[in-house]
Order: C-alpha cells, then sequence, then structure tokens
C-alpha cells in the first residue's frame, strides 16, 4: 500500500489550495491513503486531502479545537499490519521534535514508525532496533529548508519497504 505523509500546510495563511506538485506527485504515486501531521490550520485541508485519498492525521500547535477534537493530539495507526504512531511533535519532554515525538510513544508496543511533523525539517531515519522515524518536511512552507517536500511510505504485509521523500522548488497552486 502506498501512503502519502504530509505535515504543516499551514493552509489557508500560505494559500487557498494545496500545491499542484503535491497534489500530482500524490496521483502519480497512486497513494491509497493520506496522513496528515498537523498544522492543517483550517478543516478543509482534510477534505481537500480527502478528494486524493482516504486521510487521517492529528492536531499540531497551530490547529483550532474543533480539529483538536476531531483528530487528537497523537495516535496509532494500523496501515496493512505496520502500527505508525502519529504526533505533531510540539508537546512533551525533549530538546529536539525527534525526540519528543519518539518519548510520545516509549511507552506503546514496537511501532514500525514514528510520523511527526512541527519543525519542517525532513528526516528519513531507522533506529537502531526500533522505528523509522519521519518527518515529511512541509508542501507549502520550507522556512530554512532548500526545498518543499512531502513523504510517501511503502507497506507490504506489515512491513515498511521504503520511504521517499519529495521534493519541488515551487508551490504553484
Amino acid at each position: 500500500m502506498e501512503v502519502g505523509v504530509v505535515s504543516d500546510t499551514h493552509l489557508p495563511r500560505l494559500g487557498r489550495r494545496l500545491p499542484q506538485p503535491l497534489v500530482e506527485g500524490l496521483h502519480a504515486a497512486n497513494v491509497q491513503r493520506i496522513l496528515h501531521l498537523g498544522d492543517w490550520t483550517q478543516p478543509f485541508v482534510l477534505e481537500l486531502l480527502a478528494e486524493i485519498a482516504p486521510t487521517d492525521g492529528v492536531a499540531g500547535n497551530n490547529d483550532p479545537p474543533e480539529l483538536v477534537e476531531r483528530l487528537g493530539w497523537r495516535k496509532v495507526v494500523d496501515i496493512d499490519g505496520a502500527r505508525l504512531g502519529l504526533i505533531h511533535g510540539h508537546q512533551g519532554p525533549g530538546r529536539t521534535t525527534p525526540q519528543r515525538a519518539q518519548r510520545a510513544f516509549a511507552d506503546e508496543p514496537p511501532l514500525a514508525a514514528i510520523l511527526f511533523g512541527h519543525s519542517h525539517i525532513p528526516v528519513v531515519k531507522q533506529l537502531p532496533d526500533g522505528p523509522w522515524l519521519l518527518n515529511p518536511g512541509s508542501p507549502t512552507d520550507r522556512r530554512r529548508q532548500p526545498r518543499y517536500s512531502w513523504a510517501q511510505v511503502t507497506i507490504e504485509d506489515a512491513a515498511i519497504l521504503d520511504i521517499r521523500l519529495h521534493f519541488f522548488d515551487r508551490p504553484v497552486t
């Protein structure tokens, strides 16, 4: 199964539509699920992504109470037998976003991956004898990163087969 992973879209402040390279990339990857890791900022972003594929996710520190209630701050989802921990990454102890994300799932049974956002810094790293850490960056707000980004995760038979970051230069809407 192909899963699209996005975070930190910050719409409508950074536009009213999803960037064209993101939408085209999700379609080209034939994603069957989309996971958003917070800072949607408006509920309509969920609807835009759901037009592409069934969408789930968590709230971030810039999301309204409506999204926090609907999605929560943290969750574990099962996709094709792989357990994925989802969190934005702004809460809890730890000096860095990856540290906070890891600590948020310290008491969970083993996870295949911990997916987080918040920093807008793309990360793909497998921990020794542990889960993958994935931050897809942002498709709309690259901050100090050279390019905009999102991620694609390939899952089959409860295993993560591949994680790819997709980069683009301009968020054409």
